[in-house]
């Protein structure tokens, strides 16, 4: 038995090194790469295997001469693939980060000092910038996954052993940007934890914060994390009041909610740092309408309508702020000619907006044909009454 193990042992070992005399002969003739790199990669699926540092760099030969090739092609302005050109690139930096993490381990004397480190962490600095380039290819093909990866690639060598001496972090410059596109890249994939993975290092550039917090409140609510996305809401409408993702839908969340007063609060304080903005106008006027504050309604409708009376929806909550008022006034009691006759001050005062808002959205009608049916029989419109009571009939 032991015959047979020693007998066994030695034959792998030929074997072993046979395959890698012959991947060193297609790497030094050029021809065969593909194949030099597959039987290198082969020997290592095979545990006992990965501490043989000849199968790793003979590996890495392989591959770094596939990429010289095509980089040459491409040089030349032959036809070559560019995104397998940066495919392999990015196996450079795996093998050898890999092959990092066998250099550094301790000696017989638990004594830590790398042989290949320097050289190898010299040779793919120069290459690095390769994998933030491959980054933006893949981002302009759409290929958000692939996009991911190689961004992923190129931040991730800020915490390899291999390349501590360059401290990326602290000195690539960079890497902010290529965190935003790893987290544009990842909010495209709908990935929520890819998304969080550089969020931090990508609000670093703070030019590109607002779009940041609305690719992370958007995933959010894809995943339906409420509690997140309403709180990158609040951090958004923080940051910059006057952007138009974070204020309209913090104000639909609290509507939604029923939080009319919370809803104002937000209101007020975007129109603090702008009085005249159409959106928060119209925002305050709606809140106001569905909070029942119909005097406070039409003075802040009044203001918007003189800023564009062009505003369908601005019409609309103008016109029902006087109706609403009328149907509150007929119905208080006691009743009596004098609130009739106030009443109808209400509709008449209602009836130009209505009338406006209609031809200004005639597919609406859930909205404006109750109000104009009922202000034109207080009225004693008969025409404009006939017409309208047709349209309800059918």
């Amino acid at each position: 038995m032991i015959l047979a193990a020693l007998i066994c042992f030695h034959h792998l070992a030929f074997a072993q090194k046979k395959a890698i005399s012959q991947a060193r002969t297609y790497v030094k003739s050029g021809k065969e790469l593909a194949k030099a790199e597959k039987m290198m990669s082969d020997l290592l699926k095979d545990s006992a295997n990965r501490t043989n540092e000849k199968i790793w760099l003979t590996w890495f030969e392989a591959v770094k001469k596939q990429y010289e090739q095509g980089n040459e092609k491409l040089y030349l302005k032959q036809k070559y693939d560019t995104a397998s050109l940066f495919t392999t690139a990015r196996k450079m930096f795996t093998i050898l980060e890999a092959f990092d993490s066998l250099d550094a381990m301790p000696n017989k004397k638990g004594v830590v000092m790398p042989k290949y480190r320097e050289r190898h962490a010299e040779f793919l600095n120069t290459f690095r910038p390769n994998l933030y380039n491959a980054g933006t290819y893949h981002l302009h093909k759409v290929n958000f996954q692939e996009a991911f990866t190689f961004f992923d690639a190129y931040i991730d060598c800020a915490r390899q052993p291999l390349f501590e001496k360059y401290n990326y972090l602290k000195n690539d410059t960079v890497i902010p940007s290529a965190a935003f596109y790893a987290l544009y890249a990842a909010y495209r994939l709908k990935d929520a934890g890819k998304v969080s993975k550089y969020q931090d290092l990508a609000e670093k550039d703070s030019s590109r914060l607002d779009n940041i917090i609305q690719y992370v409140a958007e995933t959010s609510l894809a995943q339906k994390d409420t509690l997140r996305y309403v709180s990158e809401l609040k951090r958004g409408f923080r940051n910059n009041p006057t952007h138009a993702f974070f204020f309209p839908r913090l104000i639909d969340y609290y509507n939604g909610r029923g939080e009319v007063d919370t809803a104002m609060m937000v209101i007020d304080k975007a129109l603090e740092h702008d009085s005249v903005s159409q959106l928060y106008l119209f925002a305050k006027s709606s809140a106001l309408l569905n909070s029942g504050q119909y005097e406070q309604c039409v003075e802040v409708t009044r203001k918007l309508l003189q800023i564009n009376d062009s505003l369908p929806e601005a019409n609309c909550n103008m016109g029902l702020a006087y109706y609403n008022q009328a149907l509150k006034l007929e119905k208080a009691t006691p009743r009596g000619r004098k609130r009739r006759k106030a009443a109808n001050e209400m509709y008449e005062k209602a009836r130009p907006y209505m009338e406006k808002y209609r031809a200004m959205a005639p597919e609406q009608r859930a909205k404006w044909l109750p109000a104009l049916y009922t202000i034109y029989l207080n009225l004693n419109m008969g025409k404009e009454f006939d017409e309208i009571d047709k349209l309800r009939s059918k």
